[in-house]
């Protein structure tokens, strides 16, 4: 059978909606506690009144009683039914009633009897003037009950003559409801002023707070100008000062280091043109001991051999540095063109003598929107890359997609280290401490990822048992 469950109430979290939520509570209990305070105020002194006005009237009126009662003297007569009546209709009044109790004979005043007489005031009557409230027919009374004493030669005496006096509290009980309802209109419009006094004062209070969300922002966004007017000796205007230091200290580092970045590009640019010349030079010396190799004894021919690798791999280093450093002054562009891809690939393969060591899967007719140079540079790093650091075979694919171009590159070597996967586009890094002195100079691929993400794609690596795939992606554009 289905159960229905009941979804969690969110609860607030915003600091305005819990500082208005605050406030307001606050002000409900304080309302309450004030309004519960005052009435009850109000009930005990009116309750006190009414009791106050019943007692000096029953007592009044007892005691103007004129005719004997108690233990008779010589010459006094027992009172008459007329008697007790006369004084029971005094006691009595509008919506009042009156019980007189003398021995055997009971005279009233309105429709009360003497059942209507609580026993324990019935018996504590005897002792002194009491009251006690109860409800008669829907209807709330303050009953009191009160004996006549007498004095005599020993002091009061009692005479057994008892009054009950049922008092009608129903003006009590309209001017209690009329002052519960007066509190509760007060209470709800001082929680209605609460409300908006709390929406205000959470205004007040959050504006700095939003300025200053909006300042951490913008100095997110590079703004390091940014700075907030201060205003107040609080603890606000305290946080905005701090906030203005923290972020005039961070404007004056990210300055010394945008400068010294600046610096270190236009260093390594400098001095990779610098090597350009000498490097041509020896380049074509180089050309020419590698014709003489052949003809020159072993160990002469070893050191030609080793000299011409490292001088390759200066070149190599030279070109990457001059590559990267376009890049980091921002000075790379694209020249697109329509390019089959296939013949581009194969092109890049024959410069570089390659096309005996890798398999090309690309259909003829594959064309896209390219950079030729920025293309033939991809491919080359990453098929280099394959060539140097894994094993044949050594595959490039490249395909359409339904919304670009992408092109794989996969060896079949023993793979990238997986700790090594998230670093391998980053420069000058090479997995492993063996290859720290192998050939390439660590900025290939780097190189690769500057050009697909120039061209607005992306560039993936990832295991394969064996070897490691590449993936770039190219949009049209």
């Amino acid at each position: 059978m289905a159960r229905l469950i009941p979804r969690a109430i969110p609860r607030p979290t915003g600091l305005r909606a819990r500082l208005v939520i605050t406030f307001t509570l606050v002000a409900v209990t304080a309302s309450l506690l004030v309004a519960t305070i005052g009435y009850e105020l109000a009930k005990t002194a009116l309750i006190t009144r009414t009791e106050t006005t019943s007692l000096e009237l029953v007592t009044r009126e007892l005691s103007s009683i004129d005719f004997p009662i108690g233990k008779l003297r010589p010459g006094e007569a027992a009172p008459t039914s007329r008697e007790l009546t006369r004084v029971a209709h005094a006691l009595s009044g509008p919506g009042r009633s009156a019980l007189i109790e003398y021995g055997t004979m009971v005279a009233s005043e309105g429709p009360m009897s003497m059942s209507d007489v609580p026993n324990e005031l019935h018996g504590r009557a005897k002792q002194s003037v009491v009251t006690q409230r109860k409800i008669i027919d829907n209807e709330l009374y303050l009953i009191v009950g009160a004996e006549v004493y007498r004095d005599g030669s020993a002091g009061p005496e009692a005479t057994g003559l008892r009054a009950f006096v049922f008092f009608p509290m129903h003006d009590d009980e309209r001017q209690l409801e009329a002052l519960r309802t007066t509190l509760a209109w007060t209470g709800l419009v001082i929680v209605l002023i609460a409300l908006v006094v709390a929406l205000l004062s959470a205004r007040q209070v959050l504006l700095p707070v939003r300025r200053l969300s909006a300042a951490a922002q913008a100095l997110g966004q590079g703004r390091l100008d940014t700075r907030l007017p201060v205003h107040g000796q609080d603890e606000l205007a305290g946080l905005t000062a701090r906030f203005n230091d923290a972020a005039a200290a961070l404007e004056l580092s990210v300055s010394e280091l945008r400068s010294l970045e600046a610096m270190s590009r236009r260093f390594v640019a400098d001095v990779s043109h610098e090597l350009r010349t000498p490097l041509t030079a020896m380049t074509a010396v180089a050309d020419m001991l590698s014709d003489e190799a052949e003809h020159l004894p072993e160990a002469p021919a070893q050191a030609v051999r080793l000299v011409l690798r490292e001088i390759e791999r200066l070149r190599e280093l030279v070109e990457h540095l001059i590559e990267i450093s376009r890049f980091d002054a921002g000075t790379a562009t694209l020249n697109l063109e329509p390019v089959n891809v296939a013949d581009s690939i194969q092109d890049c393969l024959e410069v570089r003598a390659w096309t005996d060591k890798v398999t090309v899967n690309a259909s003829q007719g594959l064309t896209a929107n390219l950079d030729p140079s920025r293309f033939d540079v991809i491919v080359a790093n990453l098929v280099g890359n394959a060539l140097k650091h894994g094993l044949p075979p050594v595959v490039v694919s490249a395909r359409a997609t339904e919304n670009g171009l992408e092109v794989k590159v996969r060896d079949h070597g023993k793979g990238i280290p997986r700790e090594a996967l998230p670093h391998v586009f980053d420069r000058f890094f090479k997995a492993g401490a063996g290859r720290a002195r192998s050939q390439g100079s660590g900025l290939g691929l780097a190189i690769a990822r500057a050009n697909v993400q120039l061209h607005g794609g992306t560039i993936s690596v990832r295991p394969k048992s064996p070897g490691t795939l590449f993936t770039v992606w190219l949009p049209h554009i």
